[in-house]
């Protein structure tokens, strides 16, 4: 303990820097973790959180009332996951190796801030992008076909259309993490490449990728954490929230929203937070072991 308090006196001013940090980490990511006892909780409003009688695991028994319901939201929130992540890593190193690679540099530059720019809009107006280009009556999608598409009654097409939307909204910004890689690379590697007789292919198969696969390989395990949510304006505000299309756009975080919306149950709304949590945490330590076995390096801890 002595020697704790003076290595921290020694280093003291970066304590103090990191004081705030620290601080808005502790209270808006810890603190607010006491909630989940809710999820043992009948809440009532009148009693408050610490008054309200426990009720065991009655709130995940809800979340499991309905097996089909839950099975389909379920397999819906890996799905989409499996997809977003998979073409949207590819996409972005890919845009990244393509921006890093063009020769007017200004031009990239330019067409990096306008890629960027879709991740600031919200999905509150996006849906209305959407319905521009999909309505059945006044959709420039359905102007163009002979016979009109009744989309947002068609659950089959939805798969693709939210994948394109989320596509668009986020692979411009995802594509600044591999910039940032690919910018501290030693050139020295690429002339020494170029010497030996390699192409612009091969210096991007033996230099560029393997520089990206520890970042790569971070953003995925972090990602993992992640695998049971999803983001409820995409598949909520989008979709307009229509139950016809529920068979394959509907995942738990919005399932949990029309919850919310119907019953105003903040019990069930917990304890379906907490199974998240608890299946993100068990499958990214999963993972990072898996990493560590394979490539330590590029393992998390």
């Amino acid at each position: 303990m002595k020697s704790f308090l003076r290595n921290t006196w020694r280093h003291r001013a970066h304590v103090v820097m990191a004081l705030p940090a620290f601080l808005i980490l502790f209270f808006i990511m810890y603190v607010p973790m006491a909630g989940l006892v809710m999820a043992f909780k009948n809440f009532d409003y009148t009693l408050g959180i610490w008054g309200s009688p426990w009720n065991g695991i009655e709130n995940f028994k809800f979340l499991l009332a309905s097996k089909k319901t839950f099975v389909e939201m379920t397999r819906n929130t890996l799905i989409y996951y499996v997809i977003f992540t998979a073409l949207g890593t590819f996409l972005n190193v890919t845009l990244a190796i393509a921006i890093d690679q063009f020769v007017f540099k200004k031009v990239a530059k330019t067409m990096q801030t306008l890629m960027i720019i879709p991740v600031f809009i919200s999905y509150a107006a996006v849906q209305f992008i959407v319905y521009a280009f999909i309505s059945t009556d006044t959709g420039i999608i359905n102007h163009m076909m002979d016979s009109p598409i009744r989309f947002y009654s068609t659950a089959s097409w939805w798969p693709l259309i939210l994948t394109i939307v989320k596509i668009w909204n986020s692979v411009g910004y995802g594509s600044v993490l591999y910039m940032s890689v690919l910018a501290g690379i030693d050139t020295e590697l690429y002339e020494a490449a170029e010497i030996d007789g390699a192409n612009k292919w091969q210096k991007i198969w033996h230099i560029t990728i393997p520089a990206l696969i520890p970042m790569i390989t971070v953003m995925l395990l972090l990602s993992v954490g992640s695998i049971m949510k999803s983001d409820t304006g995409l598949f909520y505000q989008v979709t307009r929230n229509s139950g016809v299309l529920y068979p394959t756009t509907q995942v738990i975080d919005s399932y949990v929203l029309n919850a919310i919306f119907r019953n105003s149950n903040f019990g069930f709304t917990a304890a379906t937070s907490f199974f998240q949590s608890v299946v993100g945490l068990l499958m990214m330590l999963f993972a990072n072991g898996m990493v560590r076995k394979i490539a330590p390096e590029n393992a998390l801890f």
